[in-house]
């Protein structure tokens, strides 16, 4: 595998058009696992793992921009032209960036536990240096309280330690310069550009990107709705796949803007759902 591709995974009928989803930080594609029996039905499902992260190679990518480049360079690798795209957390940050930067690419998109600047700058270099004096593991015991409910933790302890053990499994180089992109991640001066549907999905308690940066989003992008899914926290996928699924055949079944450039054939991922 080149530095300029990531390790990805594909469900789904050859023929159908394609859907990608995007992981979390310090997460892999299996975050996902839950969503595939129901997305496989309709569509072609690519996932991927970030740098350093699952199955990925560690080279490390600086900038939402940089991470953004590769994963199309894995999907032409795939011939994938067209696709629609749901992302979590800095996946949301890479579809935002696709959708401004490859707006003939993206045909549809969710931003599921996603803001248009993740906190702060200094929030994130102060992570980073955090795991360069400690390593990942003082950031991997907290990840349950970050990215599921009290409730949740409390009932489902081998997911949590799943969660635990997929962060702690991580590169910390890559994580570090996962922590960097994020931290000079700003696109709210741009949302007004994006131009294909957009459901934006978060969860009532999540405290990481809270619900006013999903409404944020909503106000910005020209074409976009709010799912709130209640009694749910970061990582909303994994706390309630069930209702995330649905969000998400939902809106990627109706919401597919479909425009091939010019003398461009009728490429994976160019037919509407049927």
């Amino acid at each position: 595998m080149s530095e300029k591709t990531l390790q990805h995974r594909i469900d789904g009928p050859d023929d159908a058009p394609v859907l990608v989803l995007g992981a979390a930080l310090g997460t892999t594609w299996h975050m996902w696992d839950r969503q595939i029996p129901e997305l496989t039905r309709q569509w072609r499902v690519i996932r991927f793992d970030l740098p350093g992260h699952g199955g990925s190679p560690a080279h490390a990518a600086p900038s939402i921009a940089e991470l953004a480049d590769r994963l199309v360079a894995t999907l032409d690798a795939l011939g994938v032209e067209r696709f629609g795209y749901a992302g979590c957390d800095i996946g949301g940050a890479l579809g935002t960036q696709l959708a401004l930067t490859r707006p003939h690419r993206v045909t549809s998109l969710a931003l599921v536990s996603s803001s248009p600047r993740y906190g702060t700058a200094d929030a994130w270099r102060q992570r980073g240096v955090v795991i360069r004096t400690n390593g990942l593991d003082p950031i991997a015991r907290t990840a349950p309280e970050h990215w599921f409910t009290p409730d949740f933790a409390g009932a489902q302890t081998a997911i949590v330690e799943w969660a635990v053990q997929m962060v702690r499994t991580t590169d910390p180089g890559c994580y570090i310069a996962a922590c960097e992109a994020l931290a000079s991640f700003d696109v709210r001066s741009s949302l007004g550009r994006i131009g294909v549907p957009t459901l934006v999905v978060v969860g009532s308690e999540d405290q990481v990107t809270p619900t006013t940066d999903a409404r944020t989003l909503v106000a910005g992008i020209p074409d976009a709705s709010l799912a709130l899914v209640p009694g749910t926290s970061h990582l909303a996928p994994v706390e309630q796949p069930a209702a995330v699924t649905e969000l998400l055949i939902r809106h990627f079944s109706t919401a597919w803007h479909d425009k091939p450039g010019p003398g461009s054939p009728a490429a994976i991922g160019a037919a509407a759902p049927k």
